[in-house]
């Protein structure tokens, strides 16, 4: 520095912003319960409609959501697996109604195949035989109902992860949760693996489809997945899993007796509302057996005593995710029984399937999450 010069003072750089600031802006993650409950309540609307036109908008609105919201986990690429089972379950379904016949009688044969005799104490069941266009459009609507179901039930999965599903579980059904969530994670590590292993084949310049392909891949698979599982169980070893608290033998009696008595009245109600004479009274013994059977669970969960790092909170988004599911069961049971026809269109005669308007307009219902959920960000996974 020359004499004379005025020393230069340091230039102040501008305080970096704090990482809870930070972490505030970022919208929060939707609560996993709220897109298992959307899931469902979109499978169990499944459940009331055989009309093609209804499930395949409820495959669209689902498959919208997926691709909107999932976040960029290596579970989330579990949807594709869930899809290709609905297509397998779809197959099988029509393979056996041509195989085995249907009961549905139909005059539109299509094609008559050999019919193999049976014994006599076979008698119902044959093999071969008549093939009618009424059968076979009959097993299409059953079985595409069905893969509707599997396929919510794959969205859910690829929305939330069960292991922040886990957490948000009560005490009582923590190790039962426990062995859920191992089996829902099973399936997206496996496709995980098959895909790192043929892309390392490729890589070298060896054949990684067709039989000797699988072959090749399926042992260290299999390899990486009893390695994983024996990780697993000494995981769960290391952290206490299956250690219970004492708590008195009063306690467990009235636990065991608010369990058993509330799902005692959830079954008894759902069959009351599912029948005719039943509609009085179902609905009160609904009721009250989910009331006991939570108080159930809440005393259970003494038993197992654990504490939950940064549980995840239903927020009103949460709240409006599940709520657009429910809202959508709940207008499907509605249609169902004013308009039947409508949402079972029937095959005898055979006749093309229309489209009911306003239970088309209740399953758009479920597309909300699409715009209420916060975009989708890259997560680690728990």
């Amino acid at each position: 520095m020359r004499s004379g010069d005025a020393p230069q003072r340091p230039t102040e750089q501008p305080p970096a912003a704090p990482q809870s600031a930070d972490r505030e802006r970022t919208p929060r993650r939707l609560h996993p319960g709220a897109w298992w409950l959307w899931a469902l309540a979109l499978g169990t609307a499944a459940t009331r409609t055989t009309n093609p036109l209804l499930l395949a908008l409820l495959l669209t609105t689902s498959a919208y959501v997926v691709l909107t919201c999932r976040p960029h986990t290596p579970w989330a690429r579990g949807y594709s697996a869930f899809l290709h089972l609905a297509l397998a379950v779809l197959l099988v379904r029509l393979l056996f109604v041509v195989a085995l016949g249907s009961p549905v009688p139909g005059t539109h044969v299509i094609v008559t195949l050999p019919e193999v005799p049976l014994p006599d104490w076979a008698q119902g069941i044959r093999l071969g035989g008549r093939v009618t266009a009424e059968g076979v459009l009959f097993a299409l609507y059953d079985g595409l109902r069905l893969a509707a179901l599997l396929v919510c039930v794959g969205s859910a999965n690829a929305l939330a992860a069960p292991s922040r599903l886990l957490k948000s579980l009560p005490g009582a059904l923590y190790e039962a949760g426990v062995a859920a969530v191992v089996a829902l994670t099973f399936a997206p590590h496996l496709i995980a693996d098959v895909q790192r292993l043929r892309a390392a084949r490729r890589l070298r310049g060896r054949p990684d489809s067709g039989l000797r392909g699988l072959l090749q891949v399926a042992l260290p698979v299999l390899e990486g997945a009893l390695e994983r599982s024996v990780a697993l169980a000494a995981a769960m070893d290391a952290r206490g899993y299956g250690r219970t608290a004492e708590v008195p033998a009063a306690v467990r009696r009235t636990t065991t007796a608010l369990t058993l008595g509330g799902l005692l009245g959830v079954c008894a109600g759902t069959y009351g509302l599912l029948t005719a004479v039943g509609g009085v009274y179902g609905l009160p013994l609904l009721l009250a057996g989910l009331v006991a059977a939570l108080a159930g669970l809440r005393l259970g969960g003494r038993r197992s005593p654990r504490t939950r790092y940064r549980p995840d909170r239903w927020t009103p988004r949460a709240c409006l995710v599940a709520g657009s599911g429910i809202a959508v069961a709940a207008l499907l049971f509605a249609a169902a029984s004013t308009d039947p026809a409508g949402l079972r269109p029937g095959v005898v005669p055979l006749t093309a399937p229309t489209l009911p308007l306003w239970p088309a307009a209740a399953i758009l219902v479920g597309l909300l999450p699409a715009f209420l959920a916060p975009a989708p960000r890259q997560e680690q996974p728990s």
